[in-house]
């Protein structure tokens, strides 16, 4: 069996969680990374012994490399994604897949035309917390509302590219797992509304804070609310998602579960969210070398983020955007 030569555009935290998982595979072996500071790039290099590259075009260049991980900033994942699919390489994406998402439709067929791996990672689907929500969703009868609630307070907001417009990339977008595990539980949706504010940094394209929500309405009736939010004007982290049905309701705080129905309150098991990038590391393996069907599709993910192109269009006009079917 043919070793896959790898290569990694990041430096952050999900490109030294796939490293250390790449490391662990004797299928693939890890060889290049790039990123956007030299002094960065020079540690992860002394981290995992491997070798550094200028920038990404030099790498997905490199003759030997099989596979790209790409785990950099938002803005540049259709760009990085597009040219190492035209230079033959398979490529792996943190979500978002890019963008715009005409851009990131685009990727689909080339990948196919390539005979190419195009696979976007959305770990929270292999993860405990919706492994859960699944199992026990017919325990609550017919479904009809979810509340979705994550803010994260962060003191001293720094000038990185997480709170950057442009690099971030609309919140929903960026953070589209939100949309994601809503449109994997519950299908397609019909309309949207969205509002979005922001707590700017003056004359710069830079925030220190950001507060998003959306109302999704699907095809099957089930309302959906959305709230994201992040910076130093919060004072009290929150990551609840609540599921109501007409026989009970789910309600996951954090990493806890609970079911709870008439006067009974059960609590769910959630298994921890440690070792998800090495498992799906393993199964992206596991898919290139033995054909092992993977977790997800990239149009699953491609129509999350049409969801959340058309919550950006809500907030922009302060309309109610219709969402074309995922056919």
């Amino acid at each position: 069996m043919k070793t896959l030569k790898v290569g990694i555009v990041g430096t952050g935290y999900a490109a030294k969680k796939r490293a250390e998982a790449i490391l662990a595979d004797k299928r693939a072996e890890l060889v290049y990374v790039t990123g956007n500071s030299p002094e960065k790039i020079q540690d992860f290099c002394r981290t995992f012994s491997i070798t550094g590259i200028d920038s990404w075009q030099q790498l997905i260049n490199r003759a030997e490399l099989d596979l790209i991980f790409v785990c950099t900033i938002n803005r540049d994942h259709g760009a990085i994604a597009s040219a190492a699919l035209e230079a033959s390489k398979h490529v792996v994406v943190e979500y978002p897949l890019a963008l715009d998402f005409s851009e990131a439709a685009a990727l689909l067929p080339l990948a196919a035309s390539k005979n190419k791996l195009l696979h976007i990672e959305h770990i929270e689907l292999i993860g405990g917390l919706h492994q859960a929500m699944k199992q026990h969703l017919s325990d609550i009868g017919n479904v009809f509302y979810a509340r979705y609630i994550t803010i994260a307070p962060q003191r001293e907001v720094q000038a990185s590219w997480k709170y950057h417009r442009e690099m971030l990339g609309f919140p929903l977008a960026a953070a589209l797992s939100r949309i994601h595990r809503l449109t994997d539980l519950f299908g397609e949706v019909e309309t949207v509304t969205c509002r979005d504010r922001y707590w700017d940094v003056p004359n710069t394209d830079y925030f220190k804070a950001c507060l998003c929500n959306a109302q999704l309405h699907f095809c099957n009736g089930i309302i959906a609310d959305i709230t994201y939010g992040k910076g130093d004007v919060f004072w009290h982290g929150q990551r609840t998602f609540e599921i109501h049905g007409d026989r009970g309701t789910l309600i996951f705080e954090g990493q806890k579960g609970t079911l709870v129905r008439d006067k009974e309150k059960m609590e769910i098991p959630v298994v921890s969210r440690r070792g998800l990038f090495t498992k799906d590391t393993t199964m992206i393996l596991d898919y290139l070398t033995n054909n092992v069907p993977l977790y997800v599709e990239p149009e699953a993910s491609l129509y999350a983020l049409k969801v959340a192109e058309k919550a950006r269009q809500a907030s922009a006009t302060g309309q109610v955007i219709k969402v074309i079917s995922n056919n």
